[in-house]
């Protein structure tokens, strides 16, 4: 069966300051929503300051903090999988694992009215295993796509440097996919902390040219080696990133809006005006596997990704915090082909990367539940 993917200007001098003066628009609807959310953790009785966690931009965190950050993923890239290796051979590491559980759930996390709380969920499941197995004692950083809109590849999380999380893709001749633009890359990455990571799991769903071996299991779950890849470029960044979309997202009137909205829905396409922050940010990376719908975690750089989605939607909540909390919109299945409509109590399992099983009216909150963070 055919799967297909729903992810779906030069940088000069006038674009760039055009960026800066835009991007106190998100900041000042963050300091809006500020008072809501600190009121709502005053009266929280299992997040204190003292637990408190602050989540930053990744070009505002120290290099000491970025280098203890790096050291925490390579180490989940070294440790064992959990999994039944019969089930699932290309899991290699405890970092594979979580890209498994992304694979397994793809069609009933994205379009769906579980895609923030569970992606939410599987971020800090992600943080809470590099804490506790791997040393980390930071806080998850995030990408702010409207900071580096004007170039991304120049930005501190793609310069190729100790410090990034990685550098672009070797520049090869490639073509446009149906969803993702030839970017400045689409070969191995040969820059950073990264440039000798492997690759096993996938490819399921590639939109990247040439595009990858194909796994020796129809799943996608076999072991298939190969290099990372990455085609960054500025060409959707520039266009549907930048601090004014962000804001225009925010200023979504509902819940069906803003995940719509967020996540392209009603069309896709680098071409058309259908792509939203969470499609244009995956393909900006590009290439393979985080040009891959379902094996997109398999790229060190998702993380940071989506530590902004989940940002924007805490703005979002904090707009209009006694109504945008305790709600779900949407169905239980990609794009509303079969299923029902989704609940605050149905489970959102993680399976072998977290501790527990919560219902989606236990993480619509970022100081309730298992959580207990906010974003600087």
């Amino acid at each position: 069966m055919a799967r297909f993917s729903i992810f779906a200007l030069l940088a000069v001098p006038w674009l760039m300051l055009m960026g800066l003066v835009a991007g106190d628009v998100v900041q000042d609807l963050e300091k809006k929503g500020r008072p809501a959310l600190d009121a709502l953790l005053a009266k929280s009785k299992t997040c204190t300051k003292a637990n408190l966690r602050v989540r930053k931009e990744w070009g505002s965190i120290t290099a000491a903090e970025k280098k203890e950050y790096i050291a925490a993923l390579q180490c989940l890239l070294q440790r064992p999988s959990k999994l039944d290796q019969a089930k699932f051979p290309g899991a290699k590491s405890r970092y594979d694992d979580f890209v498994v559980v992304h694979m397994n759930q793809t069609m009933f996390i994205h379009g769906t009215g579980s895609f923030l709380t569970w992606h939410r969920y599987y971020l800090w499941a992600f943080e809470e295993v590099l804490r506790k197995e791997c040393g980390y004692t930071g806080s998850h950083p995030y990408w702010d796509w409207g900071r580096w809109s004007a170039d991304p590849e120049k930005s501190p999380i793609f310069d190729g440097s100790d410090t990034s999380l990685g550098g672009n893709g070797k520049k090869i001749q490639h073509k446009a996919s149906m969803v993702a633009p030839a970017g400045n890359g689409g070969g191995c990455v040969e820059t950073g902390p990264f440039k000798n990571m492997t690759v096993y799991l996938g490819p399921v769903s590639p939109a990247i040219d040439p595009p990858p071996p194909n796994n020796p299991r129809s799943d996608g779950y076999g072991s298939n080696p190969r290099c990372l890849r990455r085609d960054i470029s500025n060409q959707l960044t520039s266009k549907y990133t930048r601090p004014q979309d962000i804001a225009s997202l925010i200023n979504s009137r509902d819940l069906a809006t803003f995940q719509n909205v967020m996540q392209g829905a009603g069309g896709f396409g680098f071409g058309g005006g259908g792509m939203g922050v969470h499609s244009a940010g995956h393909y900006t990376i590009g290439g393979d596997p985080g040009g891959d719908f379902y094996t997109s975690p398999n790229d060190p750089a998702f993380w940071v990704h989506h530590g902004m989605i989940d940002r924007v939607w805490v703005i979002w909540q904090t707009q209009d915090m006694n109504n945008r909390v305790n709600i779900v919109s949407g169905g239980t299945s990609m794009m509303g082909f079969g299923g029902r409509q989704q609940s605050l109590d149905d489970p959102i399992d993680l399976g072998v990367v977290a501790d527990k099983v919560y219902k989606i009216r236990d993480l619509v909150s970022i100081v309730d539940g298992p959580f207990c963070y906010v974003y600087e």
